[in-house]
């Protein structure tokens, strides 16, 4: 049987996303085939994957932390969520409907087969799986049905460890209660505990692993510091991505990124945060955009009609207008490229009832919701000076109109994206520009912005390999190689 262990947490972002990654790389570097499992995730950053569908961020890095293609099987059950209480269905890197939270509760037993099916593709082929758990394992008022934690160890026999983070306190008191309310068959997966995010000296907190080993049964398997360069890895929700804050040169050029209901593939901004001419300036509802700002630059969106109406309903709509007529420039990726346009159509309904809204008309183009979903990693120049790129294209509708005769790239010898008759405004549908260093420099000098030598790439991988001779420190990886054997 392949080697497998399964990483839950006491609650939501105690860092077990981060700590796969680093597992990934650091068992990958002993030579094991490793890959990356997350049965359900719920998340509007998605990945295109190298097999044609999308998966949540947060594997796609994990998968180069192990050094392999993203697969749709990585993370068969992606929810995307497009309301408070409805979310579109991912199910092996595909759409399938979408569902409001009691109803998919109702979907789970069907899911459960694509989640196992996944799972057994990912096994023949590594030698050890790493699997990440999701929310909380203590949520035992979901226990009927999982698919994501306690239901999915249980129907692979998969042992677990359960991660608590120190730094938001109460960690004992979270990883004793976790096993609290545990049904005796589900703790009895559970092979031991991993303390994360711990700051000071770790010895402080012997006596604290003892009272946890003591009441839970459960083997300690380490204390992990806090990683500080974790910020310089992608965020895996728009809640990291907010948590985050931005300090840059006086000289440093402002970039202002309203921060949507049902915001998306933020991870676009990554690179530009490590630039040191670049200030990124996330504007949450109740504030104006800065008058300051050089750039304004509208993201994407999983419900881009909607997301729409709160930008205007924040009153952000005239502050872009003020924006652009003092000369400011302005980007929209994605669905911020359809909201810069005169019209978004949506006739068939996909993002809700069928209805056409006026967009902001920075653009001259017009957006119809509907067709195929785009789903792939795109190769482009962009014009006119042909600086390559690469990237991936996450979208459905098409976009048309006059300055589409003004097209941002050509990519796979196709003209893309539109740009104003001023050249100040742009808008394309191509995703991770930022991350190709030709083509973030030709930005920022579009944008006035100083450049710098940053190789953005090389940096996320040295980062991996920081994070996991950090874990190999202090995890103990034999143990958890053993749990994974069933040996633990």
């Amino acid at each position: 049987m392949t080697r497998r262990v399964m990483l839950q947490g006491t609650g939501s972002d105690v860092g077990k996303s981060l700590l796969v990654a680093g597992l990934c790389r650091l068992f990958a570097r002993r030579g094991f085939r490793v890959r990356p499992f997350k049965p359900q995730n719920m998340s509007n950053n998605a990945a295109a994957t190298a097999d044609g569908g999308e998966i949540g961020r947060a594997q796609a890095l994990q998968a180069r932390a192990a050094g392999v293609a993203t697969s749709v099987h990585m993370n068969p059950v992606l929810l995307k969520p497009q309301s408070e209480i409805g979310s579109q269905v991912v199910v092996q890197g595909r759409m399938v409907g979408t569902a409001k939270a009691r109803e998919y509760q109702s979907w789970k037993p069907k899911l459960m087969a694509s989640v196992l099916d996944s799972f057994g593709r990912l096994s023949d082929e590594a030698d050890l799986v790493i699997v990440e758990g999701a929310g909380s394992a203590a949520e035992v008022n979901l226990r009927a049905g999982d698919i994501a934690n306690m239901g999915f160890a249980r129907a692979t026999e998969t042992p677990v460890v359960i991660v608590g983070d120190i730094d938001r306190g109460g960690v004992i008191a979270s990883l004793v209660g976790t096993k609290a309310v545990m049904e005796a068959e589900d703790a009895a997966l559970v092979r031991g505990f991993l303390v994360n995010r711990f700051r000071g000296d770790a010895s402080l907190f012997a006596e604290g692993m003892r009272i946890v080993e003591e009441r839970t049964g459960w083997t300690g398997l380490g204390i992990v510091p806090y990683f500080p360069d974790a910020g310089l890895l992608p965020a895996e929700d728009a809640l990291g991505l907010r948590s985050r804050a931005d300090a840059a040169a006086g000289d440093a050029v402002l970039i202002a990124v309203p921060v949507l209901p049902r915001i998306s593939n933020f991870d676009d901004l990554d690179p530009l945060r490590q630039e040191p001419g670049v200030r990124i300036d996330l504007v949450e509802v109740g504030r104006p955009l800065p008058r300051a700002a050089d750039v304004v630059l509208l993201p994407g969106s999983k419900a881009t009609i909607d997301d729409l109406q709160a930008l205007r309903d924040a009153g952000w709509d005239i502050d872009i207008a003020a924006h652009v007529r003092q000369g400011g420039r302005v980007i929209g990726l994605c669905g911020g490229y359809q909201m810069l346009g005169r019209r978004i159509e949506d006739p068939e309904g996909i993002e809700g009832a069928p209805r056409s809204v006026p967009g902001l008309g920075l653009i001259d183009v017009v957006t119809r919701m509907g067709g195929t979903k785009r789903l792939s990693p795109v190769t482009g120049v962009s014009l006119p000076d042909e600086t390559p790129f690469t990237g991936y294209e996450m979208h459905i509708g098409v976009t048309e109109g006059p300055d589409r005769a003004r097209p941002f790239a050509r990519v796979e010898g196709v003209e893309e994206g539109a740009v104003s008759a001023d050249g100040r405004v742009f808008g394309t549908y191509c995703h991770g520009l930022f991350a190709h260093d030709g083509q973030r420099r030709r930005l920022l000098a579009w944008m006035g912005a100083r450049t710098s030598d940053l190789d953005y790439e090389t940096r996320i991988d040295a980062v991996l390999d920081r994070l996991a001779d950090h874990l190999e420190r202090h995890v103990n990886c034999e143990s958890l190689l053993a749990i994974s054997e069933g040996r633990g």
